[in-house]
């Protein structure tokens, strides 16, 4: 009897179903000469450290490091498993070959095999490798099916892999715990959590010391558009004066216009990460989500493998393609205008020599009703796939040069001249519809032609890095850190990532169940025990992306066989065994805790209500205490004992709302807000606080040209409010309670009649003088 086990029982069915195997057992289905059974996902685990030695069970410093000399498996002690282990091994028993059908991955192959070394099962073992559940494909997987023995470097990947976690997440989860954990705190640390969490507070801190540095920007609108200064931004203001001065004086003229035609070329075909990068973008999907969608369609037979890190295609799917393409009858409408027509093979889309396992993921052809999710998902991978064979996107680039006496000016704009691909996913129904929306067209220009034009001279600040979103989090985990916006070079650094596609989704699940990390919106941050565990850790190894990235490269080297799992787990007992000396020999305790109860007050029993609002905010001054409500402003917790941090409910005759003041505290500062007084006149602007966190208003910039308490600054008409300047006129700043006084650009340039355009001049304008 055959012997085949599977994963999950859903693919044992289908695979039973195919092979003819359709009396249905406890545990197995059997026909035709087969059996097949399944497993629960792993069904053994690597032993715990009490099943080496018994008194590893307990967490003290002296047992450490725990470094068994050979590391062994056990059957999980769920009765389910254990019943089930039964079945299997009696099955196996019986066998005259077995067929390992797990998933075709890394994971899948260590799962099978400890269930055949667990079971002492010494007979015959094929693979069945397969990239989807179709019939077709499961039909031709066992036609072809291979030696076990082609595995074997892919398990001892597999094995290294678990073996270096349970190293380096057993030895430094009891050593940070036991040297640095408060009250009932667990510190979690792993090969891979860790260095994504130290990502994460670097950031965090990166944004949160970020200084504002001022820099000056000159540009000129011209006909509608905007221009911008050649050579750049101006880091001393008295630099751009000088420029701005000139150019105000001066017509705009045209120097040149340059169109230069250019092709746009679909984007690649998706690996795992770069679905759930785009579906946390596009449609707010967690890593996690997106996983279990697309494991779910492909056990529906509608997408190829998912746990892939690659982008291409090999050249035998080629064949396969019309096939795929004519069966999507749902996406007839994009597939019609293939019919007929050689599909292109480029090496952006198809190349063996960057597929090993499986490749990118594509749909299977087979379709079927989804839920709203999962037809998302599909949607996008099927839109993917088809326009790969669309014609290049025809695009004409426009760069137009000006000037204004001496000073050059520049602006870009893009036309769509052919959609080519980007009508796979239209959904505007006119071309110039889509050349609106998005091109960018500028007006047509003609080199010499001249007029005025509407110069500013603008400050602006430099602004910190964007906290990390989960999209941007799995990218980060893609390239170790460094950060790669290029396609190709992105390819490249894949082998240095850390974690796997398949494992990255859990990693980060991981840190939000463990409370290392919270998301705020799209925002992923870490939390306030997640900072001070990665503050606590000295050990820059355990932090360390790029270090974890090599790690990650030599266990690919071992799935290829280019290095010996021995001298991966060598190295990593030999870094264990130098952490827990370097970390017991540290003199400072950090008393990490998640929570401030003391054993004494557990005791009471009392009811603990969890801080919402304002309250669960930590004091930004001290970052020890949280914050209180009084009942005119809101302080520290540790107000009068070691902080003095307290911020008033009103300020400036504006009274602050809690939402706005929590945002002060996450992001540095509100958001623009009306009803200020100063000088008792109506400002617009927000809050920060200074350095020495006390509130100060930032005025909006653009809005005040001129200095509030100056009478001549005063509205000529109401004499309520000021004079603003907009886009292409003056006006009041109570136009919003009736006032209707307005200037335009073009009747001041009319009434100053050649003279320079200076603040008297205008202010004289106005007034008629």
């Amino acid at each position: 009897m055959k012997v085949c086990i599977a994963e999950k029982p859903s693919v044992a069915r289908e695979i039973a179903s195919v092979l003819g195997a359709n009396s249905k057992h406890d545990g197995y289905y059997e026909g035709n000469g087969y059996a097949v059974t399944y497993t629960f996902g792993h069904l053994c685990t690597l032993k715990e450290p009490n099943d080496y030695k018994p008194h590893w069970k307990s967490w003290d410093l002296n047992n450490l490091p725990m470094l068994p000399e050979h590391f062994e498996t056990k059957v999980t002690k769920d009765a389910g498993i254990q019943k089930q282990f039964k079945i299997i091994r009696q099955l196996f028993d019986k066998a005259e070959v077995v067929i390992n059908c797990g998933d075709a991955g890394q994971e899948g192959e260590l799962i099978q095999r400890w269930v055949l070394n667990q079971a002492n099962y010494k007979g015959k073992v094929e693979r069945l490798w397969i990239s989807s559940l179709t019939t077709e494909a499961i039909k031709e997987g066992f036609n072809n099916l291979k030696p076990s023995t082609d595995y074997d470097n892919l398990y001892y990947a597999g094995f290294s892999r678990a073996i270096g976690d349970w190293l380096l997440g057993m030895n430094a989860t009891r050593l940070y715990t036991l040297k640095h954990g408060g009250y009932k705190q667990v510190l979690s640390v792993g090969r891979v959590q860790t260095p994504t969490l130290a990502m994460l507070v670097d950031r965090f801190k990166e944004i949160e010391n970020f200084k504002p540095q001022p820099y000056w920007e000159l540009q000129t609108l011209y006909r509608e558009t905007l221009f911008s200064y050649e050579e750049g931004r101006f880091l001393k203001v008295e630099d751009g004066e000088k420029l701005a001065n000139i150019v105000k004086e001066h017509d705009f003229e045209i120097v040149s216009t340059t169109k230069k035609a250019g092709n746009e070329y679909a984007p690649k075909l998706f690996d795992l990460t770069g679905l759930q990068v785009y579906c946390n973008t596009k449609f707010g999907f967690s890593a996690d989500e997106t996983l279990k969608i697309v494991q779910k369609l492909y056990e529906q037979k509608v997408v190829t493998y998912p746990r892939v890190d690659t982008t291409f295609l090999p050249s035998d799917v080629y064949p396969k393609v019309p096939g795929i393409l004519k069966n999507l009858t749902k996406y007839d409408t994009l597939t019609k205008p293939l019919d007929g027509k050689k599909l292109k093979k480029t090496k952006k889309v198809f190349d063996d020599s960057k597929v090993t396992d499986h490749h990118a993921i594509i749909p299977t052809g087979q379709q079927m009703n989804l839920q709203y999710n999962q037809q998302q998902v599909y949607d996008i991978i099927v839109r993917r796939f088809i326009a790969v064979f669309y014609p290049d996107c025809k695009v004409s680039n426009t760069t137009v040069i000006g000037k204004a006496e001496t000073v050059k000016f520049k602006t870009t704009g893009k036309e769509i001249l052919e959609k080519g691909w980007r009508a796979v996913f239209d959904t505007s129904t006119t071309l110039s519809n889509q050349k609106s929306k998005e091109s960018g067209i500028l007006p047509t220009f003609k080199k010499g032609e001249k007029g005025p034009h509407e110069p500013s001279f603008l400050e602006k600040q430099t602004k910190p890095p964007k906290q990390y979103t989960e999209a941007s989090l799995l990218r980060a985990m893609e390239t170790a850190g460094k950060k790669v916006d290029d396609d190709e070079l992105r390819e490249l650094m894949k082998e240095n990532g850390i974690g796997r596609p398949s494992t990255r989704a859990n990693i980060i699940e991981t840190l939000f169940r463990r409370k290392y990390i919270k998301r705020n919106k799209k925002q992923v941050i870490p939390t306030v025990t997640g900072i001070q565990l990665i503050d606590t850790i000295q050990n820059e190894m355990l932090k360390s992306a790029e270090l974890t990235g090599k790690w990650e490269k030599q266990l690919k080297d071992i799935e290829k066989g280019t290095f010996s799992a021995g001298s991966f787990i060598k190295q990593m007992k030999q870094m264990v065994d130098q952490l827990v000396y370097d970390v017991r020999s540290e003199t400072r305790k950090a008393n990490i805790s998640a929570v401030n109860n003391k054993p004494a007050e557990a005791a009471k029993k009392k009811v603990v209500v969890k801080a919402i609002g304002i309250t669960s905010e930590v004091c930004p001054k001290c970052k020890k205490g949280t914050i209180r409500k009084g009942k005119s402003a809101y302080g520290c917790s540790e107000f009068n004992k070691t902080c003095d941090f307290v911020v008033p409910f009103i300020f400036k005759s504006k009274t602050i709302s809690e939402k706005q003041f929590i945002r002060l505290f996450q992001k540095g500062s509100t958001v623009n807000l009306k009803g200020f007084k100063v000088n008792n006149i109506s400002v617009e602007g927000l809050l920060r606080f200074d350095d020495g966190f006390k509130l100060k208003l930032e005025p909006k910039k653009g809005k005040v040209q001129v200095k509030p308490t100056s009478e001549e600054n005063s509205c000529p008409k109401c004499k309520k409010g000021i004079i603003l300047k907009g886009k292409s006129a003056y006006g009041c700043s109570e136009y919003k309670a009736g006032c209707d006084f307005r200037f335009s650009f073009d009747e001041i340039r009319k009434k100053a009649k050649g003279q320079p355009l200076t603040k008297e001049l205008v202010f004289k304008i106005f007034r008629g003088v």
